[in-house]
């Protein structure tokens, strides 16, 4: 059974109970103080405390979506997002879609109501990085009076590790966009829902990494260029938006500003503003003192010309460890123009999904305002 599965839950939510119960039952047969029935009762409470903390365990990462496999989970995914697209007839394309399914909202069954979420492979063809991705196509894409329109797109990223399933069944992307929408509280958008971590286990931190995978790139070219060309997303500059969360959010906020000629808008809810130099994401920049001071967006912004792109970050001011550094970036951002700054700042709230939840409406709402569909 798979690490996300609901059976794989369900049996080990049954042991613990069978455990505890078990545990209740035999606790007077084992009072005796010999040696055999105090390693019984250690051999109880561990095995039933062991069991609990599983269950718990793969609830929070079916909730949360921190790991989409045993591999995953314990970093022997073989996927080094290092396969190069070599056609021999040269008519394949960068991306595939391998399964499609449907919208959970009222008539989802028929994508010109619900829409439609589609499983995509994507493979870079400058950087040669491939990785999976949902792609939720709105309602007005299947209509027949739309069947020329073209959409303004937003790549949609998590955390690290993170995974693309979580920003369906735990942010809940494509449902909020599909009830704004049909609300009119926005346009119409194509969503790219994917996890910044292309070469897994490790984390880039969407850095361009010195003899290894140009993840950057791919984000601000490859993936963009293969969506455009498969869907009808518009053309012109302002036509693409990215949005994330944690590692995420520091993506998105990077792309944006590195690259405002693709990226007219990007949203970091609970971002960061420089990249983590520990275990998971390995020695970045290999020296070049350049390429870790650009990584640093308060540096860039300091330091470069100020790019031509909105920018919205959030924070909370109890819950959250980055409420004062973001202030500070808010002050940045706004004296640097053409940059434009937005926010949402809550009262409370932690870094997790129900915080998250909050504040993906109102961003989605910006990121359409801000994004041509033409």
């Amino acid at each position: 059974m798979g690490l996300t599965s609901n059976k794989l839950l369900a049996l080990v939510v049954l042991i613990a109970v069978l455990l505890f119960v078990g545990t209740v039952w035999f606790w007077p047969l084992l009072a005796r103080r010999d040696w055999r029935a105090v390693a019984g009762r250690i051999g109880l409470l561990a095995a039933t405390q062991i069991v609990v903390f599983a269950a718990v365990g793969l609830a929070a990462n079916q909730a949360f979506g921190f790991y989409a496999s045993w591999a995953d989970l314990f970093g022997q995914e073989s996927g080094q997002g290092v396969v190069a697209d070599h056609d021999a007839a040269g008519t394949a394309g960068p991306l595939k879609v391998v399964g499609t399914r449907q919208v959970d909202v009222s008539g989802g069954a028929r994508p010109r109501i619900g829409g439609q979420l589609q499983k995509v492979d994507v493979v870079g063809r400058r950087t040669r990085i491939a990785s999976s991705a949902y792609v939720y196509l709105p309602p007005e894409y299947f209509q027949p009076q739309y069947r020329t329109r073209t959409f303004p797109a937003a790549v949609v990223l998590t955390g690290y590790p993170g995974t693309a399933e979580a920003l369906i069944k735990g942010l809940h992307y494509p449902q909020t966009a599909h009830a704004l929408a049909k609300s009119g509280r926005m346009r119409p958008m194509i969503l790219v829902m994917m996890r910044p971590t292309v070469a897994p286990p490790r984390d880039t931190e969407c850095v361009d990494v010195p003899g290894g995978p140009r993840t950057e790139s791919f984000f601000a070219e490859d993936l963009p260029d293969a969506v455009s060309h498969h869907y009808r997303v518009g053309t012109k500059p302002g036509s693409w938006g990215i949005v994330g969360d944690s590692t995420g959010g520091y993506c998105a906020l990077k792309l944006a500003i590195h690259h405002p000629e693709t990226y007219a808008a990007g949203a970091g809810l609970s971002p960061y503003y420089r990249p983590p130099n520990d275990s998971t994401t390995g020695d970045l920049f290999h020296g070049d003192k350049e390429a870790r001071d650009s990584a640093d967006l308060m540096w860039f912004l300091k330091h470069r010309p100020a790019p031509d792109t909105s920018l919205l970050v959030s924070s909370s001011r109890q819950g959250e460890h980055n409420y004062r550094e973001t202030l500070r970036f808010i002050d940045l951002a706004g004296a640097r123009k053409p940059t434009r700054i937005s926010s949402v700042i809550l009262d409370s709230g932690g870094h997790n999904f129900n915080t998250w939840r909050r504040e993906i409406p109102a961003t989605l709402q910006w990121l359409s305002g801000r994004l041509d569909d033409r």
